[in-house]
């Protein structure tokens, strides 16, 4: 099968190219699209530290870097919770809230550009089909023994 044929290949392509844009945009302002990710992902509140990579799908070594970074460029602050000591929370400081605004512009720039390229039904139809992929891969039945090609 050619790769061009394969579902995982336009996934890939389309998610580098999305990542070369956001990076693009994020080095006019001194950062990257990681940061811009992240700060679009902690609450106004503060988010627990334990619940950004679930919730943004990064694992926690990445996570530990980035955060570490925007800490040192003044972006975040880390406080920890009064009933429980562990339990660290992540705020933004009033440099990651302008930062965060910024973020949030280019992604809706992004999707205001693609929603005005795309009819509606078309991405809709993405959207089902995207869904119906995310569910199907979230049943693990993969690589399941009757399912594994014989080598």
């Amino acid at each position: 099968m050619k790769p061009e044929k394969t579902i995982d290949f336009h996934l890939r392509w389309l998610w580098l190219k999305i990542i070369r844009i956001y990076n693009t945009e994020a080095a006019k302002f001194g950062g990257t699209m990681s940061v811009g990710y992240v700060l679009l992902n902690i609450d106004r509140d503060g988010t627990p530290s334990t619940k950004l990579g679930p919730k943004m799908g990064i694992e926690s070594r990445s996570l530990t870097r980035t955060l570490k970074s925007m800490e040192e460029r003044g972006l975040i602050y880390k406080t920890r919770t009064e009933g429980d000591g562990r339990l660290v929370l992540i705020h933004l400081t009033e440099e990651g809230i302008k930062y965060r605004e910024t973020s949030r512009k280019v992604v809706l720039n992004l999707n205001e550009y693609l929603q005005g390229e795309i009819p509606e039904e078309k991405l809709n139809v993405f959207f089902e089909v995207s869904e119906q992929i995310n569910t199907l891969l979230d049943n693990k039945r993969i690589f399941k023994e009757e399912n594994q090609p014989r080598l």
